[in-house]
């Protein structure tokens, strides 16, 4: 059987990946470059480096800017011709236009993947268009040959309010490379911060990270702070929360430091660090659709997480045993009453069955399986 040949469209900056979407998109192609031949047409923001196994031109628009991609449309569909292209794959819907336009030229198979249900995510960031984006989202997954959704909600919803058909759709979902090897660092690791930031043994270490001018985050920096933080003072909990990530702004940044519990990491190169040496990661989010990364990274480092319903979408409960403890949305009570039971002590490791639903060969193999169907 012939190797496919794989155009991938990426309308804004994702190498090198920093963020959970961003690792999204840099994981699922860097696996796929090893079992196809790939082609990427990125923003002109992105290196092209960052996939060796790929054939990386990186002169795309990207976001807003987008409609001005019409200039570069002869040049995409001689990289077609020229690079032999079998499917072209864009990521999140956004270009879905452009995906039927060269599909039209080209005659080639037309895929969207989609992390969220885009309209919705930008009715959450209170976005006036977003009624709009609704129907051209809707629109562009009817007229595409497949859609890769993220997750199994997601999923469902297209299929009851988009009316797609099913043989049409499939869960290409988040993944992750790592092995239980690790877990000889998590003790090494724990230590590390703790000398670090001269905190004392007994205290229990959690992990809240993300990108923090996102909104459905700076609400859980709000529930942190005014919610969580005054009923963890009210009990016996010795414990210190960092927080992890870029884009926080000068506001939150005095709010944060204000407060004795938390510390403020900013941005870190390797979040291994703290995936591994912390003992829990929290996710008080009760806005934005897709499937929580963070939470993923930190069920594969062996992280307990304790979060909210929203925020735990799109994992399989069934998969993950009694890593990840669910509080129902808005019960901030029970949410705090969790970090206070949490003991650092009694932990299982993640079960094997969630590395073999989330790792990137199982993954992209399955996207294999929906593309050899086109």
């Amino acid at each position: 059987m012939k190797q496919a040949v794989i155009l991938g469209i990426i309308s804004y900056p994702v190498f090198p990946a920093e963020m959970g979407g961003q690792k999204c998109v840099e994981g699922f192609y860097k696996q796929l470059s090893t079992q196809t031949k790939l082609v990427l047409a990125v923003a002109k923001q992105n290196r092209t480096d960052r996939i060796p196994g790929a054939h990386t031109e990186n002169f795309l628009y990207d976001h807003w800017k987008g409609p001005l991609n019409m200039l570069y449309l002869i040049r995409l569909i001689r990289l077609i011709r020229k690079q032999q292209v079998d499917v072209i794959i864009i990521e999140h819907s956004y270009f879905g236009w452009l995906g039927l336009i060269l599909r039209f030229f080209t005659g080639k198979k037309m895929i969207i993947r989609s992390h969220n249900i885009e309209a919705y995510r930008f009715r959450d960031l209170q976005r006036p268009f977003w009624k709009l984006y609704y129907s051209y989202e809707r629109f562009v997954h009817r007229k595409a040959d497949h859609s890769f959704f993220i997750t199994e909600e997601d999923l469902s919803y297209a299929l009851k309010n988009w009316k797609l058909d099913p043989a049409k759709t499939s869960v290409v979902t988040y993944g992750v490379s790592l092995d239980s090897a690790i877990l000889d660092l998590k003790p090494t690791l724990r230590k590390k911060l703790l000398e670090h930031f001269n905190i004392p043994n007994n205290y229990s270490l959690f992990l809240f990270s993300g990108t923090l001018n996102y909104t459905p985050n700076t609400d859980a920096l709000h529930v942190i702070v005014y919610e969580l933080l005054p009923r963890l003072r009210n009990q016996s909990l010795s414990f210190r929360i960092f927080i992890c990530g870029k884009n926080l702004s000068a506001q939150w940044k005095k709010v944060l430091k204000e407060q004795p519990e938390l510390i403020v990491t900013g941005f870190v190169d390797d979040i291994s660090i703290f995936m591994s040496g912390a003992d829990c990661s929290i996710n008080p989010v009760t806005l934005g659709g897709g499937i929580k990364t963070k939470l993923v990274e930190a069920l594969a480092y062996h992280q307990t997480v304790i979060t909210t319903q929203t925020g735990a979408k799109g994992i399989s409960t069934a998969l993950t045993g009694s890593k990840m403890k669910i509080v129902p949305d808005y019960d901030w009570e029970l949410f705090a009453n969790a970090m206070n039971n949490f003991n650092p002590y009694q932990q299982a490791n993640t079960p094997e069955p969630f590395f073999e639903r989330y790792h990137w060969p199982a993954i992209v193999d399955k996207a294999l399986v929906s593309l050899e169907s086109l």
